[in-house]
């Protein structure tokens, strides 16, 4: 992977909801930049003054487990990572590209700020999509109301209520009936 585009498609699948921001982790930022994770977060641990919390943070332990029960992750004793990971927000990742100054990842960098938009795009298109569902559910909803009321209307046409006891006799004159 060393000089290949990556898809933006592949960038989308990497990112993450956490602490209600859409991030990518330290690791799948590194492989997209063509870096170990070691090198990406040395060049982060030198300029720190440039990632302020809403540009990157240290995950927690409990955010690290339920990361790793959600897929498949190496174990902490068995070769695993020593450090937690740091989760990079859209502004995060490419500042990150600009303190790697390596030429793939000011390439990259392009790819992984178009993928966070089309992210946002699709979220911003499924709440579109939501609010038009609500609406039309609410008009759907009206209607059955109506409708109902139609048919009741027509049942009660389509059966004649019961004339009671009484009532058996035949309308007119019978000459047989004094």
């Amino acid at each position: 992977m060393s000089g290949d585009i990556i898809p933006i498609d592949h960038i989308q699948g990497r990112i993450l909801v956490l602490r209600g921001h859409r991030v990518l982790l330290d690791r799948d930022l590194a492989a997209i930049y063509g870096v170990s994770t070691k090198v990406l977060n040395q060049a982060v641990r030198r300029n720190e003054d440039r990632f302020p919390d809403d540009f990157r943070f240290v995950l927690t332990h409990e955010e690290v487990a339920r990361l790793r029960s959600q897929s498949v992750t190496s174990n902490e004793g068995r070769g695993g990572q020593r450090y937690l990971p740091n989760a990079f927000t859209e502004h995060g990742a490419l500042m990150a590209a600009t303190v790697l100054n390596s030429p793939r990842a000011v390439q990259m960098s392009l790819f992984v700020i178009r993928a966070f938009v089309a992210v946002r795009r699709l979220v911003a298109e499924h709440k579109s999509l939501m609010e038009k569902l609500a609406e039309l559910d609410a008009r759907v909803g009206a209607h059955d109301e109506q409708i109902a009321q139609i048919l009741s209307a027509l049942r009660e046409l389509l059966n004649p209520p019961d004339p009671g006891p009484g009532h058996d006799r035949k309308i007119g004159f019978h000459p047989g009936n004094r």
